[in-house]
């Protein structure tokens, strides 16, 4: 029984890497349909992404553009040892780190795994590596459920760097840990200390007075 499981779950996943692996061969065979098809599918996920890191959507647009021509001009490089929606995303998000290179004054720094970040009742101390498993919903899920959406982009764009992109292709987009850490090209302890630094910086966010005053604006 459990063999047969197995075996459907191999032969329903081989339909999408022959349908990926025949669209990789036409895009370096040069077609254009295929190409017209990509740019279709994955424009405005990637714009979305690139705007949500970048601030600034005149930029997001003409690097999405930029990130279409790399794709096109990298497909021969491309040899399946990822899905080709990560290599895409991949591309996109090494593209919109040039560009923050150019207006970036410091780096942040990477919280340590043993970094304190609090007590427990009963007064022992906290490190983070001690709340990298959440099983509750992002705060970006709780808030969308509640608040109006303007009001969690505006809190995600003042979730500094690398955090906020952690958070945009973790609880955003839904790519799973093991993806966002290739795409990001750093190890899984480093995505979940990450993610959990980003959703408690976007909960204090989305409780303070400015995030409460924002909403009061967009009521207006």
């Amino acid at each position: 029984m459990q063999a047969d499981l197995t075996m459907g779950n191999i032969a329903s996943a081989l339909p999408l890497q022959s349908e990926e692996s025949a669209l990789v061969e036409e895009l370096r065979a040069g077609s254009e349909e295929a190409f017209a098809w990509l740019i279709a599918r994955y424009h405005q996920p990637i714009y979305s992404l690139l705007a949500r890191m970048l601030q600034d959507r005149a930029d997001a647009a003409d690097l999405t553009q930029e990130v279409f021509v790399k794709v096109f001009r990298g497909i021969h490089g491309f040899h399946g040892e990822s899905a080709l929606r990560t290599w895409i995303y991949r591309i996109a998000l090494r593209e919109a780190s040039n560009q923050r290179r150019w207006w970036m004054r410091h780096r942040h720094q990477e919280v340590p795994m043993e970094q304190e970040i609090g007590e427990s009742e009963s007064g022992s101390p906290v490190l983070l590596r001690d709340t990298l498993v959440d099983p509750g919903e992002s705060p970006f899920d709780l808030a969308a459920h509640a608040e109006n959406r303007a009001r969690v982009e505006w809190a995600l764009q003042q979730v500094p760097e690398p955090y906020r992109t952690t958070l945009i292709l973790r609880d955003v987009e839904g790519f799973v840990y093991e993806e966002v850490a290739e795409m990001q090209g750093v190890n899984l302890g480093t995505v979940k200390s990450r993610l959990v630094r980003g959703r408690t910086m976007l909960r204090n966010l989305l409780s303070s007075p400015a995030a409460s005053q924002r909403s009061l604006a967009m009521a207006g």
